[in-house]
């Protein structure tokens, strides 16, 4: 066997348990259960569908619908009857894309602001947890390591593209 199949082998195993330890992340993230902890630890009552949509726009935005919608891989007329109901709330407000007066985006409100805040701080009062017995090296190599995949993942071309 060659040096290059040995490599290419040992690669596939590295790679397949890559991804296993991805779906036990997605699996432990995406459990209802997981957002209620977060909710209730942030001190937040809010619908799970909303906050996953607050934290998005948060993270994302401005943003319109359409861009909402395909980055998290929903209907873009569910994203808009949820951001109505984020508006309802005063959590986020629409405005006239920059770029485009046509598009309008989703932004925080100060209202939507405080409320990511208190999520963002639980998230990470809850990941101090995990970390507890991580050395400092050892948690920036793997946010360095995972930012570094996930821009590469978001650039890698659709498949009919390669």
């Amino acid at each position: 066997m060659s040096t290059k199949n040995v490599h290419n082998t040992r690669n596939d195993t590295l790679l397949r348990d890559l991804h296993g330890a991805l779906v036990e992340i997605t699996v432990a993230m995406n459990r209802p259960q997981r957002d209620d902890e977060l909710l209730e630890e942030a001190g937040v009552s809010l619908d799970k569908a909303l906050f996953k949509l607050l934290v998005a726009v948060e993270r994302l935005g401005p943003a319109s619908v359409v861009e909402l919608a395909e980055r998290m891989g929903l209907d873009h007329s569910t994203v808009s009857r949820q951001i109505g109901k984020l508006e309802g709330l005063g959590l986020v407000a629409r405005q006239p894309s920059e770029t485009d007066g046509r598009v309008r985006e989703a932004v925080l409100t100060q209202a939507g602001r405080t409320t990511t805040d208190k999520i963002d701080e639980a998230r990470q009062r809850m990941a101090r947890e995990i970390f507890e017995t991580w050395e400092d090296k050892d948690v920036a190599d793997l946010v360095r390591l995972m930012s570094r995949f996930a821009e590469a993942f978001r650039e890698l071309p659709k498949s009919g593209n390669r």
